[in-house]
C-alpha cells in the first residue's frame, strides 16, 4: 500500500474544513423586539442556562438549530465546548432540574417565523442567511 505524503493530507483536511472555520454565526432577535444589544458573556450565560433574563430583567427565550455543523460551530465559538460536552452539560442541567435547553427549531425559516411572533426570542444562524426582519445582536467568528 502506497502512503500519501503528509502535506497532501494536511492540504486536503484544510480544504474540507475551511468552509466551517470561516463561517460566521449571527445571534439574532426580531427587529421589532425590545432586545437591542447582547454581549458575548450574556449570550454564553443564556445559552448555558445560567440565566433566563437580561441584566435589565427582560425575560428571554432561546432557539436552537437542529444538531449539525452550524449548531456545533455556534456552541464551540460561544462556549468553547464541543458537541459531546454540550450534550453532557445539558443532560446534567435537565437531570438536576436547574434548566431546560433552548427550544429546537427545524431550520432558519422556522426560526424567522418564531422571531416574528415572540419579541423576546433569541436565536442564531449562519451569516449567509441574513433576514431584514431580524436584528443582529452579536457576530461570532
Amino acid at each position: 500500500m502506497k502512503r500519501l505524503p503528509s502535506g497532501i493530507l494536511v492540504a486536503a483536511a484544510l480544504t474540507l474544513f475551511a468552509p466551517f472555520a470561516a463561517a460566521q454565526i449571527l445571534i439574532v432577535t426580531s427587529a421589532r423586539g425590545a432586545i437591542t444589544e447582547l454581549s458575548r458573556q450574556q449570550a454564553e450565560q443564556l445559552y448555558l442556562g445560567r440565566t433566563r433574563s437580561l441584566p435589565d430583567g427582560t425575560p428571554v427565550a432561546l432557539a436552537d438549530l437542529p444538531a449539525g455543523s452550524v449548531r456545533d460551530h455556534f456552541y464551540e465559538q460561544l462556549t468553547g465546548k464541543n458537541p459531546s460536552q454540550i450534550r453532557a452539560y445539558w443532560s446534567r442541567m435537565v437531570f438536576t432540574g436547574r434548566a431546560l435547553p433552548p427550544q429546537q427549531v427545524e431550520n432558519a425559516r422556522e426560526l424567522g417565523a418564531l422571531l416574528m411572533t415572540h419579541p423576546n426570542l433569541i436565536g442564531y444562524l449562519p451569516a449567509a442567511n441574513p433576514d431584514p426582519r431580524m436584528r443582529v445582536l452579536l457576530e461570532l467568528p
